[in-house]
C-alpha cells in the first residue's frame, strides 16, 4: 500500500534551519504535485508548497523566500528546506499530494521554533 514518511523535525532557534523529507512508497509520485502542509498548535492544517511534476513550484505568503520545495522523482522522495525560521512555523508538518488525498495524511514531523 502506498504510503508517506515524513522526517527531519526537530527544535531550533529562530533564525535557525531545517531540512524535512517526505519518503514516498508505492505509486504516489504518480500524482502530479507534491506538497508540504503544516498545522499549528489550535490551527487548521494548511499547504506551505506545493512542486509540480515540471518543477514549478508555488509558497504560502508566509513562508515565501525563507522555504524551498524540491523533488527527486528517482528516488520518490520530497524535501522542504526552511531557513530563518520564526516562532510560527512551529507545527507539525506534513507532506501529501496538491491536493492532498486522505489515505496519504501520515504522522507528520513536529517543528518546534523556540529559544
Amino acid at each position: 500500500q502506498a504510503q508517506l514518511v515524513e522526517s527531519g523535525g526537530g527544535l531550533v532557534q529562530p533564525g535557525g534551519s531545517l531540512r524535512l523529507s517526505c519518503a514516498a512508497s508505492g505509486s504516489i509520485f504518480s500524482f502530479n504535485s507534491m506538497g508540504w502542509y503544516r498545522q499549528g498548535p489550535g490551527k487548521e492544517r494548511d499547504l506551505v508548497a506545493s512542486i509540480r511534476g515540471d518543477l514549478r513550484t508555488s509558497y504560502a505568503d508566509s513562508v515565501k523566500g525563507r522555504f524551498t520545495i524540491s523533488r527527486d522523482t528517482a528516488k520518490k522522495t520530497v524535501s522542504l528546506q526552511m531557513n530563518s525560521l520564526k516562532p510560527e512555523d512551529t507545527a507539525v508538518y506534513y507532506c501529501n499530494t496538491d491536493p492532498p488525498q486522505p489515505k496519504y495524511w501520515a504522522k507528520g514531523t513536529p517543528v518546534t521554533v523556540s529559544s
